[in-house]
């Protein structure tokens, strides 16, 4: 297929294709507008994809459906194409988890590279941002490209990187923690038979390999006090380490990610090809990237409390539900604080939180929207990004049309245009 030119004019341009820039991106297109969309990386899905983390959820709460629209709808065309089966949503489950929906990775991908090809979305991956600057209303983006820097001018921004990346070069205000929640490396491993396996045996090694140096405790594991493998082995390397205390928004912190991720599945690997019935260990295949967790969040006009997100307060102008535990993963004891949603409680993001307090004509989705550190642990999860992405792009393409900032586009049509595209949109406050 021939290549396209670099446009030098969109309406809107989205940093970031993972599972908020992806929505954003089909929903401003198939609204009217144009966009580029450009990624740092290989492929689309982000956290879904290229971190290996492909169980997206949570899409239902007690028993009814809360998030759809676009990003539940390549979710679910994705398991139809693959042959699986969806769980029966119908009865709320035992833990929150078991609502998660599986999908296979490299065909998610694809089908967002299809999905945004037949909405007119162009894609631009490879791609870092170098600089930001405005240019009246408009804003000009220099991206640094494999043959260069180019210049691109947009109307409306729409940051998806995870990090606030966008956000911070557009001098927006942002919220960045000393101390941030781990990261993991998610990969597979084969070559053994978990059931044969003498765990106890196994993990009493392990606290000797830790107390000699060899091994450190969150290897394979979330605790900090003292070695688990029995979750990465059973799991075959999926979701089941920690690594602690970087600060990953910027490439000098992420390069110091990847290298002591790599460095712990090396300590980790060494070690358990030592173990009876492990001899056979491969590592079949790792993420692209870490999995992280938290980076920084804008300071927005509205910003979400642990407190608003447990009771489930009505905003009164709300874009979209979420629906998750708070999941602060942390560097001291078991490694994780997780609190369950009281029955019947069912969050929501006000469209203020996409917005920064002083900066026009930029939105801001995914898990960087404005929220305190509790709730953003669990506004973090991919159901909810493809919900605020979604949300972004409709804000987008109607500022555009209508030659509005996007927190003037009439709540009415917001709501109309996102629910014409299969979203659910919560009840605004009385």
């Amino acid at each position: 297929m021939p290549t396209r030119s670099l446009p030098t004019c969109v309406d809107v341009l989205i940093a970031g294709a993972g599972t908020a820039g992806v929505p954003a991106a089909i929903q401003a297109a198939r609204a009217g507008a144009s966009v580029l969309l450009v990624e740092k990386s290989a492929m689309p899905g982000g956290t879904t994809t290229a971190a290996r983390v492909p169980f997206p959820g949570i899409f239902h709460a007690w028993g009814k459906q809360v998030i759809a629209g676009i990003g539940w709808d390549l979710v679910e065309r994705c398991v139809a194409e693959c042959g699986g089966k969806l769980p029966d949503f119908s009865t709320p489950p035992a833990a929150h988890w078991m609502h998660q929906v599986g999908v296979q990775g490299p065909v998610f991908a694809a089908l967002c590279d299809e999905t945004m090809q037949q909405a007119g979305v162009q894609v631009l991956y490879h791609t870092m941002l170098a600089a930001v600057a405005r240019t009246g209303q408009d804003w000009q983006v220099t991206l640094c490209t494999k043959t260069g820097l180019a210049t691109v001018q947009a109307r409306i921004l729409i940051d998806c990187t995870g990090d606030a990346n966008l956000a911070a070069l557009a001098g927006c205000e942002l919220i960045i923690p000393e101390h941030t929640q781990p990261a993991t490396l998610c990969c597979l491993s084969g070559g053994y038979d978990p059931k044969a396996l003498d765990l106890p045996a196994i993990e009493a090694a392990a606290a000797q390999a830790v107390a000699e140096g060899r091994l450190h405790p969150t290897d394979a594991g979330w605790d900090r006090t003292r070695p688990r493998l029995g979750s990465w082995l059973n799991s075959f390397g999926n979701n089941a380490n920690h690594i602690h205390g970087i600060q990953a928004r910027t490439s000098e912190g992420r390069s110091e990610l990847e290298i002591e991720a790599r460095a712990a599945l090396l300590r980790l690997y060494r070690f358990l090809r030592t173990q009876p019935g492990l001899a056979g260990l491969r590592i079949q295949a790792v993420a692209a990237e870490c999995g992280v967790r938290e980076t920084a969040t804008l300071v927005g006009r509205d910003t979400i409390t642990a407190q608003d997100y447990v009771t489930g307060r009505l905003w009164s102008d709300p874009v979209c539900h979420a629906f998750y535990p708070i999941d602060l993963h942390t560097s001291d004891g078991g490694g994780l604080d997780c609190r369950q949603l009281q029955p019947g409680v069912v969050p929501s993001v006000p469209r203020g939180a996409l917005l920064p307090q002083q900066v026009d004509n930029f939105i801001v989705a995914g898990r960087s929207l404005s929220s305190d550190r509790l709730a953003n642990s669990a506004l973090r999860v991919q159901a909810t990004s493809m919900a605020t992405g979604q949300a972004a792009g409709a804000m987008a393409a109607l500022a555009c049309s209508r030659d509005l900032a996007p927190a003037d586009v009439p709540a009415c049509q917001l709501r109309a245009l996102l629910e014409q595209h299969g979203a659910i949109v919560p009840p605004a406050a009385p």
